[in-house]
């Protein structure tokens, strides 16, 4: 096998290792499903430092950290970003720990349809024709789910909303993402520390009072949180763009998978309906930039005319 493709299969295979450990990722706070999610959070966001700060010294990266945050508008951009992936996390947590994995990766099969929608609302990016008709049917499928239950999936949309300007704020600032993360989470310890020794003092912390096997997961909470991003970013380095949005869908299709196998979750009519007309939209979407579908497009004319 020639290098440029031993890389590009060394990198799908750590991209694949990535998605698929987001995807089983609702195993892990399941398991911590006795302990208040802020206090999850807490101990995610200090651990998570904990790690990259113990990565970043044995890969020697702080100079690298220390120059990207020389500039001003990048500080500002990772204080922007801690807050709205903090927010992210926490939605997740809950909702994963409230019985609702199926309308969580809802929120992750939406979240590509919307990046492309901030791209163009606020970037200015145009969109293409099927584009438009995979966000269309992306659209119809939550507002029939709405109407059909009578509330919004509101997990489904935060998290989708979220994840969708964490990622619009990192491709602004160009802050690669274990740098961010390492500096986005050196932001939100002190408060995470500060909360949780509230909650020590208050004496109603699970920590130094949970089992042996608690306090572990609580610890790993932080390796769980960074691994994967590793996995990714050696992965996204190697592959093409295309490639990675496609193996992107690996997560949201696991954590479904948990949802209604494992966790036993309802999986409706209504579910049905809503999830057909949002992997219709993502296979357009997915598909949109090729030659086939381009045959298709109106205005542009086929080859044999």
């Amino acid at each position: 096998m020639k290098g440029p493709q031993r890389q590009e299969v060394i990198g799908t295979w750590y991209a694949i290792a990535a998605f698929t450990a987001w995807g089983l990722l609702p195993l892990y706070w399941k398991a911590l499903k006795a302990v208040p999610t802020s206090q999850i959070l807490g101990h995610r966001i200090i651990w998570s430092f904990v790690f990259l700060a113990l990565f970043n010294t044995l890969k020697k990266r702080w100079p690298r950290v220390k120059s990207t945050y020389l500039h001003r508008s990048n500080r500002f951009s990772s204080l922007m970003s801690g807050f709205i992936i903090g927010s992210n996390w926490f939605i997740y947590i809950w909702g994963v720990n409230s019985n609702q994995v199926v309308e969580v990766s809802m929120g992750y099969y939406i979240n590509p349809l919307l990046t492309v929608l901030l791209g163009i609302l606020v970037l200015k990016e145009r969109l293409k024709f099927w584009q438009t008709i995979s966000f269309i049917l992306a659209f119809i499928g939550v507002a029939y789910m709405t109407f059909q239950y009578g509330r919004i999936p509101w997990i489904a949309l935060s998290l989708a909303f979220t994840f969708g300007f964490y990622g619009l704020i990192r491709k602004t600032s160009r802050v690669g993402s274990l740098t961010g993360l390492t500096a986005e989470t050196a932001i939100l310890s002190p408060l995470a520390i500060f909360f949780l020794g509230f909650k020590g003092i208050e004496g109603t912390s699970a920590f130094g009072q949970a089992s042996v096997s608690i306090h572990l997961l609580l610890i790993g909470a932080g390796i769980a949180t960074a691994t994967p991003l590793l996995w990714f970013a050696r992965g996204a380095r190697r592959i093409s763009l295309s490639t990675v949005g496609f193996i992107q869908y690996l997560s949201p299709t696991l954590q479904l998978l948990l949802g209604v196998f494992v966790f036993k979750e309802p999986f409706t009519t209504t579910h049905g309906v809503s999830f057909t007309l949002i992997w219709v939209a993502l296979i357009i979407y997915s598909l949109s930039n090729t030659r086939f579908m381009k045959r298709f497009q109106p205005g542009i004319p086929r080859a044999s005319e």
